[in-house]
């Protein structure tokens, strides 16, 4: 190529840059929805004006428990799931952003005979070429910017859903790790109460088979060793299909899981600073996510108002042709330079409605971000109260236990010296045993209010390495 046609090259690639950069973006640029927040939560015991990073392996101090949770964030089908879908989203603006460059393709071709270009000659030609076509569609109305905005928010978005899974693993673990532990807990409860029922049950019979009480005793008696009896294979089935729901959770098939010795051996967690209820904006990670969702979302409405305007594009062809093989590399060069513009004129609206579509999805979004934040501070509020009521629920209920064991140790005395019936007993046993089962479920539910408030407030640093590149 001479240099008169190189000049001519060059000066239309600065005219083309020219315009691109001259271009406008259409569509509305994104604004950071403004939500109203509380000053305080209602139930809040402890105030902390600053966001305070929740770490779960201290909130829940139970090395077996720690073990678990680790297990899980490695190898949690979900997680993987999520992690996988960053990496799509990675590649989707890769793919995306691509689009606001020119391409450069390759073509050759080789061609012989006596029929060319819809006419036969009376001599056999051939032809030899091979080419680098240059295309680009300018970006002068900002499409392909707003496409790539768009893709980038979703990119944001999608890390943002990896810790609400990674959040929501680690609660869904502690909570299923503790209603294991209430389970075996009350198996052994209802495993000790068997054994004193039969025990008392022998003793009845003794005295029965001595004449010394009515069948009626003894009848009663069978009944309430029964009753401990069957709550045996009930636990025990709990155990398992929680031992197996926890196994998905850590990536494994079902099978026993260890555990801590028992559910009163559980650290009850300290207080756990809430922050300012405005912190939780900046701190749930599923809030952040549907924030960016929403931007992608209002960025595809410029995608969608800059499909209404024509789209100009370049192209060029730089490259050999020749009707002789020997002299494509001396003879042959080729080139040429154009440009095209294509756009809608009359379409029924087509095009509008695209963008009353768009807008349509983008409040959609906006209402999806709104609902978002008023659920998180409900799920707050929910934890809040949850742990101060079972708190005092527990207190109660131990005070009755206390009572009913007492009951029961009397009731056996005066029955045993005559003054009182069976009934009596029976009665005081059966409070013992409800209010022994009822305790060990409200601890466990004690607890687990605490792993819902943790998941509310947005936890923290997911891991302890997190935390030490972040300090």
């Amino acid at each position: 190529m001479n240099s008169g046609k190189t000049k001519k090259v060059v000066n239309m690639l600065a005219i083309s840059v020219s315009i691109f950069l001259s271009g406008c973006t259409v569509g509305p640029d994104f604004k950071q929805p403004v939500v109203e927040t509380l000053e305080n939560y209602r139930f809040e015991t402890k105030a902390v004006e600053t966001m305070v990073n929740l770490k779960w392996w201290e909130l829940f101090d139970d090395p077996v428990l720690y073990t678990i949770v680790s297990m899980a964030l490695e190898n949690n089908r979900d997680l993987k799931i999520s992690v996988s879908r960053i990496e799509q989203a990675r590649a989707t603006l890769g793919f995306t952003k691509a689009d606001q460059y020119p391409k450069l393709d390759i073509e050759a071709g080789a061609s012989k005979g006596n029929f060319t270009g819809g006419t036969r000659s009376s001599s056999t030609n051939s032809t030899y070429f091979i080419a680098a076509p240059l295309s680009w569609e300018i970006d002068f109305w900002g499409k392909f910017h707003r496409a790539t905005e768009a893709a980038r928010a979703e990119l944001m978005a999608s890390e943002y859903a990896l810790r609400t899974v990674q959040i929501s693993l680690i609660s869904e673990v502690v909570s299923t790790y503790y209603l294991l532990l209430d389970f075996h807990q009350r198996l052994a409860i209802s495993k000790y109460t068997l054994d004193s029922r039969v025990k008392s049950l022998d003793i009845i019979q003794q005295r029965f088979d001595s004449g010394i009480i009515s069948e009626l005793d003894v009848n009663q008696a069978q009944i309430q060793k029964e009753i401990a009896a069957s709550a045996i294979p009930q636990f025990e089935r709990s155990i398992a299909k929680t031992e197996n729901a926890l196994g998905i959770l850590l990536g494994k098939l079902p099978g026993a899981i260890k555990t801590a010795d028992d559910l009163n051996s559980q650290t009850i967690p300290p207080d756990i600073p809430t922050g300012l209820p405005s912190n939780i904006l900046e701190r749930r990670p599923d809030i952040i996510e549907v924030k960016y969702l929403l931007e992608a979302q209002t960025a595809n409405i410029g995608v969608a108002e800059a499909l209404r305007f024509p789209a100009i594009t370049l192209t060029g062809v730089l490259g050999v042709a020749s009707t002789e093989l020997s002299s494509i590399t001396t003879e042959g060069g080729a080139w040429s330079i154009g440009g095209s513009l294509l756009g809608p004129i009359f379409e029924f609206n087509k095009n509008i409605r695209r963008v009353e579509i768009e807008e349509a999805k983008t409040q959609q979004a906006l209402y999806r971000y709104e609902n978002t934040v008023l659920t998180a501070f409900r799920e707050v509020e929910d934890a809040l109260v949850e742990v101060e009521t079972f708190k005092k629920q527990i207190f109660a209920v131990g005070n009755q236990r206390k009572a009913a064991k007492n009951a029961n140790e009397l009731s056996k005395e005066r029955y045993d010296k005559g003054v009182s019936s069976y009934l009596e007993v029976l009665d005081t046993e059966r409070s013992l045993f409800n209010a022994e089962l009822n305790l060990s479920e409200l601890r466990q539910q004690y607890l687990n209010a605490y792993v819902k408030l943790y998941k509310a407030l947005g936890g923290g640093w997911v891991t302890k390495e997190e935390m030490e590149k972040a300090n």
